[in-house]
């Protein structure tokens, strides 16, 4: 009797057995069929894809933090740096009612001996409020009998005349200025142009020569 039990457990150990062989497979336990090649290949791309990417958005961000770094830098150097640009507009007026000042001076009588004096310390005060200017690195631009430069001038009309080079400055109505290397004034100017005809005539001079 007990033979036969032992024969019939042989019998369900083997059956069992044969069922979970698949395909001259045997599965063991719960373990997970293997994720084939090409499966393994995508995982693999789709990884290197988002590691690329998670590098270029660091490559990015440091990017934006170097440009946003620099613009503060160079807001703050501006600053520093033109930083009394307001003060200085409100101050060259007052110079240039100083200068004026001794402009009218000046053309009175040289022997009176009280307007000497009032002119001497015009000029002393003139000569100070300029050195508090050029402290701040504010400096006149004053461009009689230079060409005319559109960046720093500013033509209030055009003369003909013969003494003077085309596109000259003949006369400056008011003096410019700049802080640092910025125009906070332009000089208020007279420019000269040739004489009309004069152009015509040193064309047949020169083709003539």
């Amino acid at each position: 009797m007990s033979n036969e039990k032992e024969a019939s457990a042989e019998s369900n150990i083997e059956e069992s057995q044969i069922e979970v062989e698949t395909n001259g497979e045997q599965v063991v336990g719960d373990e997970a069929p293997a994720l084939s090649q090409e499966e393994l290949l995508l995982t693999l791309q789709d990884a290197q894809a988002k590691a690329d990417e998670h590098w270029n958005q660091l490559l990015m961000a440091r990017a934006d933090l170097s440009n946003a770094q620099r613009r503060a830098e160079r807001d703050l150097a501006n600053a520093h740096k033109y930083g009394v640009e307001k003060l200085a507009l409100e101050l060259i007026p007052v110079k240039d009612s100083m200068e004026m000042g001794m402009a009218a001076v000046a053309e009175g009588d040289e022997q009176d001996e009280g307007r000497a004096k009032i002119r001497e310390g015009m000029a002393l005060t003139l000569q100070m409020f300029s050195g508090v200017l050029e402290k701040f690195d504010v400096k006149e631009v004053n461009p009689q009998g230079e060409k005319f430069n559109p960046e720093f001038h500013q033509a209030m009309s055009m003369q003909e005349t013969s003494d003077f080079a085309p596109n000259t400055v003949m006369t400056v109505f008011q003096k410019g200025y700049v802080l640092s290397d910025r125009l906070i004034r332009p000089a208020m100017v007279v420019v000269s142009k040739a004489v009309a005809g004069q152009d015509d005539q040193q064309n047949k001079i020169d083709e003539t020569a």
